[in-house]
């Protein structure tokens, strides 16, 4: 098995905020997996508007025995299965043991339809995990107000 001696993974979340603090230690502030995009109106349309969106992508790894600077990649899957969207790439340093490693990655993505998005993890060329992202697109449908009338 690839991995059983390191590098572990520790946690792999999407979430709006990360909080570095002084000592190094993160809050990682509203945890999410989905987005619902909403269209009001009198007549909203049938298909989801491209939405621009940024949240942020924590992957926590654990050293084991993995050791020297490391490629960590994730790949952006839409619910078509199409991989159209250049990855994310960040570089780490693996000190051996149980020193981690934390990589923090701002993603600013565009979601063109609703559905079920992957996100592939790559530790160098080998994928450790992947994270899912539900995308719903909501119509409401307000109609128009006639001014009162008298009687």
């Amino acid at each position: 098995m690839p991995f059983e001696t390191g590098p572990y993974l520790k946690s792999a979340v999407f979430c709006e905020t990360v909080l570095r603090e002084a000592d190094g230690v993160l809050s990682l502030i509203r945890l999410v997996d989905r987005l619902t995009i909403s269209a009001r109106g009198p007549s909203p349309p049938d298909t989801m508007p491209k939405t621009p969106y940024h949240i942020t992508a924590v992957i926590m790894l654990i050293s084991g025995e993995a050791r020297g600077r490391h490629e960590i990649k994730i790949e952006p899957e839409e619910p078509s299965g199409l991989k159209t969207k250049p990855p994310f790439l960040a570089t780490v340093q693996m000190e051996g043991e149980d020193r981690g490693a934390n990589v923090i990655l701002d993603m600013h993505l565009t979601f063109e339809m609703e559905g079920l998005y992957w996100f592939y993890i790559y530790f160098d060329d080998t994928l450790i995990s992947k994270m899912p992202f539900r995308v719903m697109y909501a119509r409401v449908s307000t109609g128009t107000q006639r001014p009162p009338t008298s009687s």
